[in-house]
């Protein structure tokens, strides 16, 4: 203070209050490095817009490959072209195995379904021979109930 006993009072004691507020700054800070807090990421909204539209994109270009594959499909089968077949080997050797694995689903869905037919024949079967023996679900002997829990 006695250093200061020449300087102004209002500045003396605005330059002590920057001191406190400085102080309680550098308090605030010490604080606040020791409390754990999640780090905030921000979205980079662009970017998600950008490819969000090239999926978008892409699932239309799918769309129309296919149909226009499902087209060509149905021309061959239905002799359009007669004997030309100028296809990219590979574009037509997956159209061949996508074919051929449609037509061996069609044949495992008609053995499972005549599969089924069969046990639900056997069952029946079984369920008469049940009724020739003599067999019947009231000649079971009931069990006595439980005494109640006291």
């Amino acid at each position: 203070d006695k250093h200061l006993e020449f300087f102004p009072k209002t500045m003396i004691h605005r330059n002590k209050q920057r001191l406190t507020k400085i102080h309680q700054y550098l308090i605030r800070m010490r604080k606040l490095q020791l409390k754990v807090t999640p780090k905030l990421v921000g979205e980079p909204k662009k970017i998600k817009r950008r490819e969000k539209r090239r999926e978008q994109k892409a699932e239309k270009i799918a769309l129309i490959d296919r149909a226009i594959k499902s087209e060509l499909v149905q021309r061959l089968q239905s002799g359009m072209y007669g004997d030309i077949y100028n296809f990219p080997k590979q574009v037509y050797k997956d159209v061949l195995e996508e074919v051929s694995e449609q037509k061996e689903d069609e044949k495992e869905g008609e053995q499972e379904e005549e599969e089924e037919e069969e046990e639900e024949e056997e069952e029946e079967d079984d369920d008469d021979d049940d009724a020739a023996v003599g067999y019947d679900d009231a000649d079971e002997e009931e069990l006595p109930p439980d005494p109640p829990m006291v």
